[in-house]
């Protein structure tokens, strides 16, 4: 396994080069540039500014300092926020996205896969049809408009919680978010689930199982479980590298300071290094749980084996 794990990491560095390319070439293809403002500069202040970031240079020479500056670890300096580098907001934007994206990750496979087990157990039930009409619901309403909607149930009409923000880091400043996030993912979740798990149920070593007069919870939790979370596993990859990274949308609708309101921000301005920056950081992160994912599948069905 760690040398599939090492020739799946070398195998990845092609792809986030390419990644970088599109998204350096893209970024300076768009209208605009960085020091574009409502108040024109003057040509000799804006010329120095241009070059003292070296953006009057070739575009290809431009990217390949950039690309020794990030074999080193280096995302470059951010143009807009003067005092701070990119790998600086980042590191500050980061551990406030996975906490937020972590706990909602948490939340949704908890109930995701409990809610998609009990509608297999139970299928075509009413609790079967429940499950899936709510799931449909949560897959169907987006969280920018279920995001207000728990704001004005909550924290305006019932002022149980803060409308947005994070406070002074308690828990009550992330249950909003947290929900907002969760909701689309326990019900992409629960829909996996349920039908990876009634598959597995008509499975033959489950039958030969409740021949064997097993109890039907330890069918479930030993022998089905297990190989009915493949689907899942294979989702939660780049869904937790989403989540994690930082909702563009929940992050500005409550005001929480993450990674995804740094790259609207750095958008917004044409903050060319703080945009690749994210960027990068983003593609690392859905290579490595991919990664994480293929591993997790050799403990979850023996079948699979690595060369």
């Amino acid at each position: 396994m760690i040398r599939y794990a090492l020739s799946r990491f070398l195998g990845a560095i092609p792809t986030l080069l390419i990644l970088v390319a599109l998204a350096f070439f893209m970024i300076r293809a768009a209208p605009g540039g960085p020091f574009d403002s409502e108040k024109a500069l003057p040509p000799e202040i804006e010329a120095n500014l241009r070059a003292a970031y070296h953006l009057d240079e070739p575009l290809v020479q431009q990217f390949g300092r950039y690309l020794l500056n990030l074999a080193r670890g280096d995302f470059g300096p951010s143009f807009q926020y003067k005092d701070y580098s990119v790998t600086e907001l980042i590191a500050a934007g980061f551990p406030v996205s996975l906490r937020l994206g972590g706990s909602a990750m948490i939340l949704a496979l908890l109930l995701g896969v409990t809610a998609g087990t009990m509608a297999a157990l139970r299928q075509n039930s009413r609790t079967d049809h429940a499950v899936m009409a709510v799931s449909m619901t949560g897959i169907s309403i987006p969280n920018f408009v279920m995001a207000p909607l728990l704001i004005l149930l909550f924290a305006v009409t019932l002022g149980w919680l803060p409308a947005g923000g994070i406070g002074d880091g308690s828990p009550r400043y992330l249950v909003l978010p947290v929900i907002s996030l969760a909701l689309p993912q326990i019900a992409y979740i629960s829909r996996l689930t349920r039908g990876s798990m009634i598959e597995v149920l008509r499975s033959n070593f489950i039958r030969t199982a409740r021949a064997q007069g097993l109890p039907e919870r330890t069918i479930i939790l030993r022998h089905a479980l297990k190989p009915a979370l493949l689907p899942v596993v294979s989702y939660l990859g780049p869904a937790s590298a989403a989540v994690i990274t930082g909702s563009v949308v929940i992050e500005q609708i409550f005001g929480v300071p993450g990674l995804g309101r740094y790259f609207v921000q750095g958008a917004l301005n044409r903050d060319y290094t703080l945009v690749m920056g994210v960027v990068v950081f983003y593609g690392a992160l859905i290579i490595l749980f991919n990664l994480l994912v293929d591993l997790v599948y050799a403990w979850l069905d023996p079948k699979v084996k690595y060369a």
